[in-house]
């Protein structure tokens, strides 16, 4: 048994009207997240599920599936829901349509739990958050986890607080042997769950943190959070953009440096 990546992708994007589209390095950004999610080895399909037509014209041509979906989804989760009725899978994996550097191999570890534990609904992924600015910056959002590795919350605030440690803006990342962790924006959800989610309204925690993923703990459902040492940077301005594309030119000169 292996997921299904579903890659969620529209085209009127508040910050960055037709982000999908744009290119890096001569490619349309979707295609390579398709290209980069089709690598991993746990997943057996890739598609893309989009309400615009200019999009999945460019995904249709360059070889890969494009699932037309409605426009009048509020998230990216509404939108894969919507496909996944249409796709015969039991795991389906959302990856950001707006993360052209995703590691195939991130893909591989968020999945691997619900392919070892059926009883796994949800997973996810962490990375070690070691920038201050990142810890006070309430885009970045923070995860804590227990001993498990299954979330107990995710906030926009520095979670854990560390009571009696030194201001954390001046201090040491680590306090009394408390580290922190960036929460990275892949899940995997077992179908019948994400139909669920999806069907269930907001929570108050979720309203109030504006994070979908504490939807899930609000309904006493278990993420399962691993931990990978890094993560690649998503899109989300045109500076967004232009570090990403200096980023593959530097992957594609080692790549051609050591051939």
């Amino acid at each position: 048994m292996k997921g299904v990546v579903v890659i969620p992708a529209r085209y009127a994007s508040t910050r960055l009207p037709g982000k999908p589209l744009m290119k890096i390095c001569g490619r349309e950004m979707i295609l390579h997240v398709a290209q980069r999610a089709a690598k991993a080895s746990s997943v057996s399909r890739v598609c893309v599920a989009t309400d615009d037509r200019r999009i999945a014209q460019v995904v249709e041509k360059a070889g890969f599936e494009a699932i037309m979906t409605r426009d009048d989804h509020k998230s990216g989760t509404d939108r894969i829901a919507e496909a996944a009725r249409k796709i015969d899978a039991e795991i389906f994996v959302n990856v950001q349509g707006d993360e052209p550097l995703i590691d195939p191999e991130h893909i591989d570890r968020a999945v691997e739990p619900l392919l070892a534990d059926s009883n796994i609904l949800m997973g996810s992924l962490k990375t070690p958050l070691d920038s201050r600015e990142d810890l006070f910056n309430p885009n970045c959002v923070k995860v804590v986890v227990d001993a498990g590795d299954f979330a107990l919350y995710f906030s926009r605030s520095p979670i854990p607080f560390v009571r009696g440690a030194m201001d954390l803006r001046n201090s040491s990342m680590s306090q009394n042997g408390t580290n922190f962790y960036k929460h990275i924006g892949i899940y995997i959800y077992r179908k019948e769950f994400l139909l669920r989610f999806a069907a269930r309204g907001p929570g108050k925690l979720e309203k109030a943190e504006s994070l979908e993923q504490l939807r899930a703990l609000e309904m006493g459902v278990r993420i399962k959070v691993p931990t990978v040492d890094r993560a690649g940077p998503c899109v989300d301005t045109p500076e967004d953009l232009e570090r990403v594309e200096k980023l593959m030119e530097a992957e594609l000169k080692k790549i051609d440096l050591d051939r």
